[in-house]
């Protein structure tokens, strides 16, 4: 089946519904979910959207605070624009529909996170996401222009130079044509044409054995991106939030940093606090720091977790601000009114990825990017948070006012798209051998965890890459000579971004925000830089591919 639409929107989060609504006033959209449209993170975002909305607060604050978390990385223009745009598209979401909370007065229910100097983390309750996660749903069904296929997974882009020759992969005259995708219901490939795409598919916090993030956060955009020729940077800068309760069967559930913002504090097992010998802001310290102490204490004190305590504020202000996280603890057994709340941090956003300028354009023609799946410069070497909804929502604004002229008509793409040939698996089987792809899964996540996390040191990035390495050969091996499937297609992506974290932490000679290394712990003296890599091969579809059997050429990329 092929499908031709003005403009493509891979994923259903903030980013890739605002995109969609945006750019729906200039042509017709596929929106492409790997899930159900309301899975991914953004409806379990529970602290916020970071605005400046309250009269004591200041574009200049914000922006200060910003920059102070990104450890020298962030790009400033960047950041002022961002911050400077984010209010008045926080409030094209008001008007859409989404619900705020509100004090008495009337006026915005402003929270504090965690590196902010005030308050300004627009929320409602303890489920922002879902809030405007549904509104833009609403919103998006509402557009007859917009036609939605969910349970379908990218495979990979189809470009310019997979089709001709004589174009250099990821070079100036590369473009992205369109995609193949997966069809989980039916198994079918289709192949998916536009004048413009966008990549919104989030992070990759399934790399890790313990996150936040849910099943759907593989890194699938990364690894899709990597393979066209695309420029990543920053993939070092991995972020853990501090307090995941910690139980069994509560799968790293998020304890918000609004908690400690509404004046929770962190202690050890036998009571004593902690956060002040590492940070003047104590508690709500930049993320990095705080994962980091949490993370020295425990292994100092041979302990399987600390403890949040917000006993000390009134039960019922507690129960009234977050009634999710009050409600999701007692059903695993802690009443947070009246005991600490065992916490351990988990892996939670990317803040490296597809570099994008201010539009959201990455560099790949007519490829654009934004939210988790980017790197914009805002977050720089840590993210401050809840600036990831806003940037987000900025950059999909901005993106689709520079894609909206690429809705030309354009005889020499068309004939391009017309000529991408159908998948075909050639002599590929169903798969016999499924315990090989979670054992894969289960054996890069608990590699990452333990030589990639918090802590690094050279040698255990060492150890690491040499592990993925003969992993990754595994993987396309199984890739192909089996059948796709979507479990076959998030192993894939899985290694690639493990790889992509690998290769920009060995590259990262000094500990900056999220990145430390034991053998390099201080500043590099030098300018600072990003860590930027590109992949640059030649893949023309229908020409056999490295360690290909005779069985092929299949259809593949």
């Amino acid at each position: 089946m092929r499908y031709s639409h003005d403009f493509i929107v891979i994923g259903s989060g903030i980013a890739g519904l605002t995109f969609a609504l945006k750019i729906s006033e200039f042509g017709n959209v596929a929106l492409i979910a790997k899930d159900a449209l309301e899975e991914g993170a953004t409806r379990y975002a529970q602290g916020g959207i970071a605005s400046v909305m309250a009269e004591d607060d200041s574009m200049d604050l914000h922006v200060s605070d910003t920059l102070e978390a990104g450890r020298g990385l962030c790009k400033e223009d960047v950041v002022r624009c961002i911050i400077k745009e984010g209010p008045g598209h926080v409030r094209d979401l008001i008007d859409l529909g989404a619900r705020f909370s509100r004090n008495p007065d009337d006026s915005y229910a402003l929270g504090r996170e965690g590196g902010h100097s005030k308050r300004r983390i627009l929320h409602a309750g303890d489920l922002t996401g879902w809030e405007i996660e549904s509104t833009l749903i609403r919103a998006v069904r509402a557009r007859p222009n917009i036609e939605i296929f969910t349970h379908h997974m990218v495979v990979d882009f189809i470009t310019r130079a997979n089709l001709d020759p004589g174009v250099e992969p990821g070079g100036a005259a590369d473009e992205v044509l369109g995609l193949y995708a997966l069809s989980e219901e039916t198994g079918d490939v289709h192949i998916f044409t536009g004048k413009a795409t966008l990549l919104g598919t989030g992070g990759a916090g399934k790399v890790y054995l313990y996150t936040s993030n849910p099943d759907t956060a593989s890194g699938d955009g990364v690894a899709i991106a990597w393979r066209a020729g695309v420029k990543i940077a920053n993939m070092e800068f991995f972020q853990f939030h501090p307090t995941c309760l910690y139980h069994p069967q509560a799968k790293s559930f998020l304890i918000s940093e609004a908690v400690r913002g509404e004046g929770a504090i962190l202690r050890l097992k036998n009571g004593d606090t902690f956060m002040e010998e590492y940070h003047p802001l104590g508690c709500l310290a930049p993320r990095d720091v705080v994962a980091r102490a949490i993370d020295y204490e425990m292994k100092k004190r041979g302990d399987d977790c600390v403890y949040l305590d917000i006993t000390h504020v009134e039960g019922y202000r507690t129960r009234e601000h977050f009634p999710n996280i009050y409600k999701t603890c007692k059903r695993f057994g802690y009443d947070m009114t009246r005991e600490p709340v065992p916490v351990v941090p988990a892996a939670h956003y990317m803040c490296g990825g597809v570099v994008v300028d201010l539009n959201g354009q990455s560099s790949l023609n007519r490829l654009f990017a934004s939210g988790e799946v980017c790197y914009s410069g805002l977050h720089g070497a840590n993210r401050l948070a809840s600036n990831s909804l806003l940037e987000g929502l900025v950059l999909s604004h901005r993106a689709a006012a520079r894609a909206r002229d690429m809705a030309r008509p354009s005889a020499d793409l068309e004939a391009l798209q017309a000529a991408i040939p159908d998948w075909d698996s050639g002599q590929a089987v169903d798969g016999d051998e499924l315990v090989i792809v979670s054992h894969n899964w289960d054996e890069i996540r608990r590699l990452m965890w333990n030589y990639v996390g918090i802590v690094r040191t050279d040698k255990r990035l060492r150890r690491a890459q040499r592990r993925i390495d003969l992993l990754m050969e595994e993987i396309n091996e199984y890739y192909w000579n089996f059948k796709i499937t979507r479990n076959t297609l998030e192993l894939r992506n899985l290694a690639i971004a493990a790889q992509l974290i690998i290769r920009c932490a060995l590259e990262r000679k000094e500990s900056r925000g999220l990145h430390y290394n034991l053998d390099y712990p201080d500043l590099f003296e030098g300018p600072v830089q990003d860590t930027v890599l590109q992949e640059i091969r030649q893949r023309i579809i229908n020409q056999p591919q490295p360690g290909d059997r005779e069985r092929k050429p299949q259809t593949r990329l």
